[in-house]
């Protein structure tokens, strides 16, 4: 299944299902890497063109993990998008940093453990206070001019920061979390890229698994999860009731509930794509099966409705 999406005002055409990388990192303590190195390559296989990484993310080890997933992948029909910002040390300490020369520093620095030439994607991870957008801007268009680079955004940004950044630059992405379950950004992020034709990948789209469909609310995780509010307690049983209460608009729509559930977030006209994190073959072929799916604007509406907060 072939589909691709301009990413904004960007001439970068992309699957609008992204392969995230974020499990390769402690947070997710660290899975078998050749599961996801091979689901990576299945997923081009299955149409999907777009992957995004970060250097944080295991202080480099998932940018590494993708070089090598995608090293014998044409280079021209893969788009690759990495972040930076985690100013990391060898005793495992850091702080953010988006200062000029070290922008030019660790995007050399990423292109080395990614085994590649140029980054289709940079995107500044977290807002840094210390730094000037003007400052930012500065770093980026030299890379940008030296082919480093092909188009730089931002993730994590409130929409004050993005209007601040666009005063002094070509910020053409934004990256911020959204799902069913989480819906802040409606309210100014996503009518302001839509304005402004920003492009929007978002992520943690279907809230850290919940909208997978696959819990019954009695879980116990040993992840990130287990400090989160929406995986514990009578509030998890809860949101999983809500969750497998769609499964009969799926099913009508031939879907399964996590397809439903990226359908429905690909709808929106703010939105080009949905990163989605996968650790095996098996769940990107899930994934893939919501590319060019719709269900009707009274289901749109009913589904928000039963899947709330």
């Amino acid at each position: 299944m072939t589909e691709r999406v301009r990413l904004g005002r960007t001439d970068l055409q992309v699957s609008p299902i992204c392969f995230g990388t974020w499990q390769v990192s402690p947070f997710w303590n660290n899975p078998p890497q050749q599961p996801i190195v091979d689901a990576m390559r299945h997923a081009f296989e299955l149409g999907v063109n777009f992957f995004d990484t970060s250097n944080a993310y295991g202080d480099g080890e998932s940018e590494r993990v993708v070089g090598r997933a995608l090293a014998k992948l044409p280079r021209d029909q893969v788009v690759l998008a990495t972040k930076v910002f985690a100013h990391f040390y060898p005793d495992g300490h850091r702080h953010g940093d988006l200062s000029h020369d070290f922008i030019l520093a660790e995007c050399d620095a990423s292109l080395k453990r990614l085994q590649m030439d140029y980054i289709d994607l940079y995107q500044c991870h977290f807002y840094d206070q210390l730094a000037h957008p003007q400052e930012i801007v500065a770093a980026m268009e030299k890379l940008v001019e030296r082919g480093k680079v092909r188009a730089y955004g931002v993730s994590n940004w409130t929409v004050e920061q993005m209007r601040l950044g666009h005063r002094h630059g070509n910020f053409a992405s934004c990256q911020p979390p959204y799902s069913l379950l989480r819906r802040e950004i409606e309210a100014d992020i996503l009518p302001y890229c839509l304005a402004q034709d920003v492009g929007v990948l978002v992520y943690s789209t279907l809230h850290w698994g919940m909208l997978s469909g696959k819990f019954h609310g009695d879980e116990i995780f040993d992840d990130l999860r287990k400090d989160k509010v929406d995986f514990t307690g009578e509030r998890f049983k809860m949101l999983c009731d809500r969750v497998r209460q769609s499964g009969e608009m799926a099913e009508r729509y031939g879907l399964s509930v996590l397809q439903l559930a990226l359908a429905a977030t690909l709808m929106h006209p703010a939105i080009d794509c949905a990163i989605v994190g996968i650790k095996n073959a098996e769940q990107i072929e899930q994934a893939v099966g919501a590319m060019g799916k719709t269900i009707s604007r009274e289901d749109w509406y009913k589904l928000r409705e039963t899947i709330r907060v």
